[in-house]
């Protein structure tokens, strides 16, 4: 891939939450666009770490012993294996950077669980 990558171009190509969108890869790694608002589902990567960075908006990463909030500009790496739950009160623009292959909903499944690389 040698085109540049607008991410507002991209967001602008869909509506549905919690549904990443995968815009590139490098190595074995996906860069995924996702929108967040509401409740996500208690879930956790046994095998991986998730990165959440917010291009627009806010959110909140909830721990089971904490609860991490983010605003524009601001990213978070929950390790694996640690239960988190994604939440925005308003729609929330996310880049996620995940290993390919790593499930939403981690084991968890349920109506949240999205196709996997799906490219925008």
């Amino acid at each position: 891939m040698k085109d540049k990558i607008n991410l507002k171009e991209k967001f602008s190509t869909f509506s549905e939450y919690w549904s990443p969108k995968v815009i590139a890869e490098m190595n074995n790694y996906q860069f995924k666009l996702a929108k967040f608002k509401d409740d996500f589902t208690w879930h956790k990567h046994d095998d991986t770490d998730e990165v959440f960075l917010v291009v627009e908006g806010e959110m909140s990463i909830l721990l089971r012993e904490e609860e991490i909030h983010l605003c524009e500009g601001e990213m978070f790496v929950v390790p694996r294996g640690i239960e988190h739950k994604p939440s925005a009160k308003q729609e929330c623009k996310v880049l996620l950077i995940e290993p390919r292959g790593v499930v939403n909903t981690g084991e968890v499944g349920g109506v949240l669980t999205a196709e996997n690389d799906v490219w925008i």
